[in-house]
């Protein structure tokens, strides 16, 4: 089976590649699907936060107000290395699970991980190839206002709450450019694709 961490920046773009690769027969595993899993109301984890952040972090019918807990964490490294400590081993742990029931589904089939945390949290993990997708943060801040609804000051805590995009692509194997039109990025996704026997066959050479 080939392992392959898919990772960048916040509205970087990540899930459009990862649907495209999954289009193609990869199977992808969502690390941000995979936390809200960890995060269900009655989950051990849930109760951690709650008792870290407050109970006003919950909801009436008892589940999570990600948004709420997003203003306590990001913005305050002190806070977010605290959410990241209880929410990260329960992620790594049910990640291995789906990883391993990947891996008998299918031996020789190619696993995405789409993982937006990579570089502080997974890069030591045996990838076969570490792809990141990647669009200036100009242009991830005017996704996170236009798209997703932030304000500028939310846009820009989301932003500087994450790695600096050099340490991203420091690690990267193959970078996909998304800063431009959609079929550009679709382009560069089926290229990969096609590419990918050679690539993993031959992994390139960081520099």
């Amino acid at each position: 089976m080939a392992l392959i961490a898919l990772t960048g920046g916040i509205a970087s773009g990540k899930s459009t590649i990862a649907r495209r690769l999954s289009e193609h027969g990869a199977t992808v595993i969502d690390a941000d699907a995979l936390v809200r899993e960890v995060q269900q109301p009655g989950s051990p984890v849930l109760a951690e936060l709650a008792a870290a952040f407050g109970r006003d972090i919950l909801r009436a019918d008892g589940s999570l107000d990600r948004a709420a807990l997003g203003a306590r964490a990001f913005g305050d490294p002190e806070q977010l290395a605290r959410l990241n400590a209880i929410v990260h081993p329960a992620v790594r742990a049910l990640s291995a699970q789906r990883l391993a029931e990947a891996r008998t589904a299918d031996p020789a089939g190619v696993v995405v991980y789409d993982v937006p945390l990579l570089v502080e949290a997974r890069v030591d993990d045996p990838w076969d190839l570490i792809v990141v997708a990647h669009a200036p943060a100009g242009v991830r801040r005017r996704r996170l206002v236009e798209l997703r609804a932030l304000t500028e000051e939310d846009a820009a805590a989301r932003l500087a709450s994450q790695v600096p995009d050099e340490r991203r692509l420091a690690v990267a194997d193959v970078v996909i450019d998304t800063s431009g039109e959609l079929d550009e990025t679709l382009r560069q996704a089926d290229d990969l694709w096609r590419r990918l026997p050679a690539l993993l066959a031959a992994p390139p050479t960081l520099e």
